[in-house]
Order: C-alpha cells, then structure tokens, then sequence
C-alpha cells in the first residue's frame, strides 16, 4: 500500500475558491484569473451546481476575438468546457496522482453531494508527496 492511500483529497484541497457564473463576461473573469493568480476557476449556476471550468487554455480564443474588436467577447458559458470530471473529496491521492497521469488536467473540482466543497491541483499533490517524504 502506497503511503499516497492513506491521505484523501480533502486533506490537501483547497476550499476558499474563485468561482464563475456562466453569465459572467469572459474579460471580466480573465480580470479575476490573473488578479486572484490562478490558472482556471469553477463555473456555477445559480443553484451553485458545477456545470463548468474555465482555464487559461479556454481564454486564449478570447485574445483573439476581444483584440480584434472592443474587448466584450461574451459570457463564460460560451467559453468554459462543461461535461466537467469531479473528484471526492474521500478519493485517495494515489487515485489523484494516477487520474492526473492520465489527463492533461491541472486541477480537479471536489464535489460532494453534488455540491462543489473544494479544488484540487498537481500542485497539491506534490505538496503531499513532498511532506510525506
């Protein structure tokens, strides 16, 4: 047994999070990823369900389409990628690690019935990896 099994997401997840509403225009959110220096943030409906993240890679199309015109490119929701894979919170970090060696994903919402509870990155596991070694 890997010494990752006995540590679960929610002892290294991040609770105090940036959200997004899918309403929200996209610069605006751009303003709070570079503002908050994060690398993508968790879109919420207005029943604070999950139905979304938009990342940097999602904001580089924006670039192109508010350079060109008067820097108003549209909602998040016609940016953010939606279909989103959630962890548990209860998930262990060796079952992280192996979903990240797996995905090109930097980060993971942690959703608990149903209802976002936190955010975990690559950065975090390695936080745990180095304090366990």
């Amino acid at each position: 047994m890997s010494k990752l099994d006995s540590i679960s997401v929610r002892d290294y997840m991040a609770t105090t999070l940036v959200t997004l509403s899918p309403t929200t225009e996209v610069m605006s959110a751009i303003n709070q990823l570079v503002k908050h220096h994060i690398s993508g943030a968790p879109v919420l409906d207005a029943e604070g369900q999950l139905v979304g993240m938009l990342s940097e890679m999602d904001c580089m199309q924006v670039g192109l389409i508010a350079a060109e015109d008067t820097c108003v490119a549209g909602p998040v929701s016609q940016f953010m990628k939606t279909g989103v894979l959630a962890v548990s919170p209860d998930d262990s970090l060796t079952q992280l690690a192996q979903l990240f060696l797996s995905k090109p994903f930097r980060r993971y919402p942690v959703v608990e019935d149903g209802k976002l509870v936190g955010q975990i990155s690559r950065s975090d596991v390695l936080r745990a990896i180095n304090a366990m070694c």
